[in-house]
């Protein structure tokens, strides 16, 4: 048996999912539907993928208990097939070993604390004040200001700033590019010129958070910027100054959320959203894709439009009367306006 491979009826066990077909089929690797070999594992969770499930070459299947039957090889059956096999599929992920140290080229304050578990990187820089907890990893050319702390476990994979006074709980991630604890965009307007507005707080990052690439979470002005635990946030996001960000929300790429946002713990928030400032989302809300939020949302529920979000059966009762708005304004106006 190679190294890094499994019988099914060992995943099945694992994972505490039902075996269907041959509990000796050995699993070395995952892939698609469409690309997996015989020793690889495969998922359907989508139903737009189901017509790839009769052809394919994959060793075994995740999926759900209704699409079982229709499984031409041996299958797990999940209540939930996506978890299932993003669990299974990190036991086949290629994890660096944190290496403790400091490396050579690294700069660090003197009064700045590193634990001895943790591993520094080439051209890492590590401001006064600042803390690095157990088994923390920061990969090369991270810049770490004054007075920031990042917790046991935490991953800045590469070329990460946190400007000052940033907190990191436990296990976060953060990827390449990314800058937190900047100044807040605070402005005053004083006889015709800007001023301003010192920004004197702090970010604070929950427990098992991820932040993606070139995303910048402001420091606020007075109170702490917040995400709290296992916060989810795509690549180039732009987090403005005293936001707060609930318990397990998730945000796709290239939202702008401006500063004093309030949003709500469990929401899924779409790829191209703006939200206004100083307004609130409640729990539970998922705004789809390229939606302006200008007003607060008080009600879980999913919510679309450009044009200042509404419920989306409305949106979407709204957006086919609009593709015969011109049709009607023709037949209000008569003849003499084609």
């Amino acid at each position: 048996m190679p190294a890094n491979a499994y019988r099914l009826a060992e995943l099945a066990a694992d994972f505490g999912l039902e075996l269907r077909g041959n509990a000796d089929v050995l699993i070395d690797g995952v892939g698609t539907l469409a690309s997996a070999g015989p020793g690889q594992l495969s998922f359907l969770a989508n139903p737009a993928y189901r017509r790839e499930l009769a052809a394919t070459a994959a060793g075994a299947v995740v999926l759900a208990a209704g699409d079982a039957d229709a499984c031409p090889v041996p299958c797990l059956v999940a209540r939930s097939p996506y978890a299932a096999f993003a669990k299974i599929a990190a036991r086949f992920e290629t994890v660096p070993a944190v290496v403790p140290g400091i490396h050579p080229s690294a700069v660090v304050a003197a009064d700045a604390v590193v634990d001895p578990t943790a591993s520094v990187g080439p051209l890492c820089s590590i401001g006064s004040g600042s803390r690095i907890g157990a088994g923390a990893l920061l990969g090369p050319g991270c810049i770490i200001g004054d007075d920031n702390e990042i917790g046991p476990g935490c991953v800045l994979v590469a070329r990460v700033t946190l400007v000052t006074r940033v907190h990191l709980g436990a296990r976060v991630r953060i990827h390449p590019g990314a800058v937190l604890g900047a100044d807040g965009f605070g402005l005053a307007m004083d006889a015709g010129h800007w001023l301003k507005v010192p920004q004197l707080g702090g970010v604070r990052v929950g427990d098992d958070s991820e932040i993606g690439a070139n995303t910048t979470i402001d420091r606020g002005a007075l109170e702490d910027t917040e995400l709290g635990v296992d916060v989810r946030l795509d690549n180039q996001i732009q987090v403005g100054h005293g936001v707060r960000i609930g318990d397990h929300t998730a945000i796709a790429g290239a939202t702008a959320i401006a500063g004093s946002a309030r949003i709500g713990a469990r929401c899924l928030i779409g790829g191209g959203v703006g939200i206004a400032g100083h307004l609130r989302i409640a729990d539970g809300v998922t705004v789809t894709a390229m939606s302006l939020v200008t007003g607060s949302i008080d009600q879980p529920g999913e919510y679309s439009g450009a044009l200042g979000v509404l419920p989306t059966r409305t949106w979407r009762r709204n957006a086919a009367r609009f593709r015969r708005l011109d049709e009607l304004a023709r037949r209000m106006s008569g003849p003499a306006d084609d």
